[in-house]
């Protein structure tokens, strides 16, 4: 008899279930990586009439991070909609779709948006996108869109071209300019008296960025290549609700600090970027109030006749 067992989280785990003669031998199953999310698909698309323009390799690529799972869902989704609009075949076009739904949300076309709205979102999306083509390191733009989906207004989407396993300083700070963007975008087009919460979700990723280049990989002089954890770990069955501060209090407000000059360094990058390339700004937001989804080939296009 061999008995199996698989969890998502063995760091809660009881060690006792762990000892020799126990659950001692783990396993570590990852999330497939370019070649294995090909070979996947080639298996999930066996029964499924595809187009001659879908390349499995180019879905794989544009899917990382995807389980098994989700690479079935996606097939599963493109195959719907591809009998939803009539076509004996799946195309390209469906996969695309279907990736947008899984990775961003549903598109919500019953919401009604006022044309306040409407500008205030294009300006926003605007303003991440040029940041992404303009930071030092970036992942290449996918999409950019106004129509909502999920819980967001509009949306920013960039794809890595292959699986990573590790992020530069480099990377990371261009991140976080690109998390600014958005908001320093609508404080340029509508004043600062008239920003919005429309940031509330990239202000919290980037200060969660920033506390982890700060606290967990070393990246403050001020602090030095030392691990501080993080004091408000999840509640998670054997953990306590409570946790006992690991830091004093010194130490804790030079890590708020050392996170605040992060964001107001990249919000400073924003600003400059978004002051060098008004025009090209400009025209994308207009572009997105016209077409509502632009992909990056043609936020590029739309761009370079504006230079």
């Amino acid at each position: 008899i061999i008995l199996i067992a698989a969890t998502n989280r063995p760091d809660v785990l009881d060690p006792a279930l762990l000892r020799p003669g126990r659950f001692d031998r783990q396993v570590v199953v990852p999330n497939p990586d370019i070649v294995g999310r090909e070979k996947i698909l080639k298996v999930h698309v066996r029964n499924v009439p595809l187009a001659p323009n879908v390349d499995l390799k180019v879905i794989a690529r544009g899917t990382p991070g995807f389980s098994g799972a989700d690479l079935m869902n996606l097939v599963n989704e493109s195959a719907l909609m591809a009998a939803r609009r009539n076509k004996r075949l799946v195309t390209m076009a469906e996969f695309e779709d279907a990736k947008d739904k899984i990775m961003m949300g549903a598109e919500r076309r019953s919401s009604a948006m006022t044309q306040a709205e409407k500008e205030l979102t294009a300006y926003h999306e605007a303003g991440h996108a040029i940041l992404a083509l303009n930071v030092p390191t970036a992942d290449p733009l996918h999409k950019a869109t106004i129509i909502p989906r999920g819980r967001a207004l509009g949306m920013v989407m960039q794809l890595p071209e292959g699986d990573r396993y590790s992020m530069s300083y480099k990377y990371m700070i261009s991140r976080l300019a690109i998390m600014m963007g958005g908001r320093v975008a609508e404080e340029f087009k509508f004043g600062k008296e008239n920003i919005t919460s429309g940031a509330s979700s990239d202000i919290e990723q980037a200060t969660k960025l920033a506390r982890a280049m700060v606290t967990r990989w070393g990246f403050s002089d001020k602090l030095g290549h030392v691990a501080y954890g993080d004091n408000q770990e999840e509640v998670f069955l054997g953990h306590s609700v409570a946790r006992q501060q690991n830091i004093s209090e010194e130490t804790a407000q030079i890590i708020d600090a050392e996170v605040r000059r992060l964001i107001d360094d990249a919000y400073s990058t924003a600003k400059s970027v978004l002051t060098k390339k008004k025009k090209e700004w400009i025209a994308l937001a207009e572009g997105l109030l016209e077409y509502e989804t632009l992909s990056g080939e043609e936020i590029k296009q739309l761009i370079a006749g504006h230079k």
